[in-house]
């Protein structure tokens, strides 16, 4: 009987755009009630790390700051293609990139914003062996900018988490914090994450997936049985099992998968109707002793059967058979359904005589297909298959590597599951640990097996393998360099298995790496520029990068996919990159016609691009602009 709440209206919003600023206090009855943490939004919308803590219920860390910070403080970064380390670049769909992940999830932010189907990450289990990323953003925006678009061959990228390190879990913390924020922006309203975890850190990080993701958006906790025999290393109790925590980006639109059904599950279903297809009946009764009619009274009615069991009726009829929902120790039980349900999904219903009890009951159809698709099993909170244990990883790895170079890298049987989860339908599956590449393998054995389309990106720090190690003998130097080695033999092992049906699978991937910005540090002050570093400063983009190293710059500035298929064409003498049949055409040669600009508006593309440096003069780039305005007029040009 009043106006609408608009502090409840906007706190709505508030959490919509960044659900990591709800949290919990005390109104003036003393009773928990949900509001905002002003100091974590001043956060969200500054440039800078914001004081101010407040007492209030939360996870927090020294560090905390620092790392929102992180997560929104924007880099000089990009992303350049290495044609020799990719597989059929020019039409694969899929990616992996090499650099560290919290750049590279900044960098695909425009790109992939709201695509992504499943997220997973199996990060550093924090047992006080493991090395953590170290990321130092406690700084202005600017002095980040300046720090982050420089390379020093001197920086350590992993620094060593022992247990006896003060911020032992603190520096953990920071290290996941940003990567969990900026991962969560990438998900479609349907997608989920997922995250492998440990017992050092299961705790913390649910906490902090329910800061990030928001609480009511918890999918679910599963145990997977890692490890039958046990972690002798472990304390006290031999360890089993790692953790799988799941979430949603919403989760009422979420769409969680199931395992398909085994062959005796399928068998279930031998009844067939014309419109449903297979069905087995199941009791419309609700059994067990949590299914009373005190606890849903509205669904105790009954149903009224004629003679012949053919027809039912909710209504009363002279002559027909009353059926209540009685269990077999005569106490009354309720409906699996309401009235109303049973009135509109009444042809589903069907009345079977029991001898034994010498009455009706009540049974639906429930068919095997749904809405074209066959019905699934959901998964449970325990993952127990063997196929599961990560020793079945090692083995794997090292079968289809030829040698021991990872330790314990998960399963491939694990990673189908997850792909089932969370990917059922199909969609692009994100790995920000990509270590050995099993999530790629297991991607393309899923979709082989289903012909859902799926798609992998996949992150790897270019971590240097040690000396001496296994993987360094063998001739590796990263472990991405182990990893992409890995999904290409997958790849090629896959198609050798399936024959002649593997003629429409996708087992290439474009290797993408983290680098400086292609454009160069042309910002001076008067005072530092004479005649003879004049001539110098000529060219905006470094004498180190080609074409398409601008190109994939260009895609990610215009918030285009970098799977975008890219063919390159020679018109009027100049290099011209045709991405997505039109969709961007671009060139960065020197010395760009009239003749050349013409050629490429008559094609009427959606964007198109050029190096400033590649016109003669001002007045020839301005042309250009006309031109299209003329021939092209749809078309956005620009020149970088």
């Amino acid at each position: 009987m009043t106006s609408p709440d608009l502090t409840v209206a906007n706190n709505d919003k508030l959490a919509k755009l960044f659900p990591s600023v709800v949290t919990e206090t005390l109104d003036a009855d003393g009773n928990p009630t949900r509001s905002i943490d002003f100091d974590l939004l001043r956060q969200e919308l500054s440039d800078h790390v914001v004081e101010g803590p407040q007492e209030r219920y939360q996870l927090d860390w020294p560090g905390k700051r620092a790392a929102a910070f992180a997560a929104n403080a924007p880099i000089a970064k990009t992303l350049r293609p290495v044609h020799d380390e990719s597989v059929d670049f020019d039409t694969t769909k899929n990616l992996f990139i090499e650099g560290d992940n919290l750049e590279a999830l900044k960098l695909l932010q425009e790109s992939y914003l709201g695509k992504i189907k499943l997220v997973y990450i199996d990060p550093p289990y924090n047992t006080g062996n493991d090395f953590v990323y170290e990321d130092d953003f406690a700084e202005s925006t600017l002095e980040y900018l300046l720090k982050s678009s420089q390379i020093d061959a001197d920086g350590a990228r992993l620094v060593a988490n022992p247990e006896s390190n003060g911020r032992f879990h603190s520096d953990w913390l920071s290290m996941i914090y940003p990567r969990l924020k900026l991962a969560r922006t990438l998900l479609s309203p349907d997608g989920l994450f997922v995250a492998s975890i440990d017992s050092h850190e299961t705790h913390n990080l649910r906490k902090l997936c329910d800061e990030v993701f928001g609480e009511r958006n918890f999918v679910a906790e599963a145990i997977v049985v890692a490890s039958p025999r046990g972690r002798q290393s472990d304390s006290f109790l031999a360890g089993v099992h790692d953790t799988l925590l799941i979430y949603a980006r919403d989760r009422a639109a979420a769409v969680v998968g199931g395992r398909p059904l085994e062959v005796d599950q399928r068998d279930e279903f031998k009844l067939n109707d014309p419109e449903l297809g297979p069905y087995r009946l199941l009791g419309l009764r609700q059994r067990g002793t949590a299914s009373k009619r005190s606890d849903r009274p509205e669904m105790y009615f009954p149903f009224y059967v004629a003679p012949n069991g053919e027809t039912i009726s909710l209504e009363p009829q002279p002559g027909w058979s009353k059926v209540l929902p009685r269990k077999a120790d005569g106490t009354d039980g309720r409906w699996a359904w309401g009235k109303e349900r049973c009135s509109k999904l009444n042809h589903l219903l069907v009345a079977r005589w029991i001898e034994r009890r010498n009455e009706f009951d009540i049974f639906q159809k429930d068919a095997l297909f749904r809405e074209g698709s066959e019905r699934q099993r959901k998964f449970k909170t325990l993952w127990d298959s063997k196929g599961f244990d990560n020793q079945n990883g090692t083995q794997e790895t090292k079968a289809i590597l030829e040698g021991d170079f990872m330790s314990y890298p998960k399963p491939v049987a694990l990673m189908r599951e997850i792909c089932l989860l969370g990917a059922p339908d199909g969609g692009t599956i994100v790995d920000l640990f990509a270590g050995s590449g099993t999530t790629a393998q297991a991607v393309l054995e899923t979709s082989a097996a289903d012909g859902k389309s799926r798609q992998f990106i996949l992150v790897q720090l270019d971590e240097e393998l040690p000396d001496n190690s296994p993987a360094r003998n063998a001739g590796y130097r990263t472990i991405a360099e182990v990893s992409r080695d890995r999904v290409r033999r997958a790849g090629r092992q896959l198609v050798e298995d399936a024959g002649l049906v593997a003629g429409g699978y996708d087992i290439g991937f474009r290797a993408l790496r983290v680098d400086t910005t292609n454009m160069a540090d042309v910002l001076r002050t008067p005072d530092e520029v004479d005649q003879q570093t004049l001539a110098g400063l000529e060219t905006s983009v470094k004498l180190d990068r080609t074409g398409e190293d601008l190109l994939f710059q260009v895609l990610l500035d215009w918030g285009l996919e970098l799977s975008m298929p890219i063919v390159v064409e020679q018109t009027d003498g100049h290099e011209v990159f045709v991405v997505d049949d039109g969709a961007l055409i671009a060139c960065f040669d020197a010395g760009v016609t009239p003749e050349l600009v013409r050629a490429i508006a008559k094609r009427e593309p959606l964007r198109a691009v050029f190096r400033d440096s590649g016109f003669d003069s001002d007045a020839a780039r301005i042309n250009a602009e006309q031109i299209f305005r003329e021939v092209s007029p749809a078309t956005d040009v620009k020149a970088i």
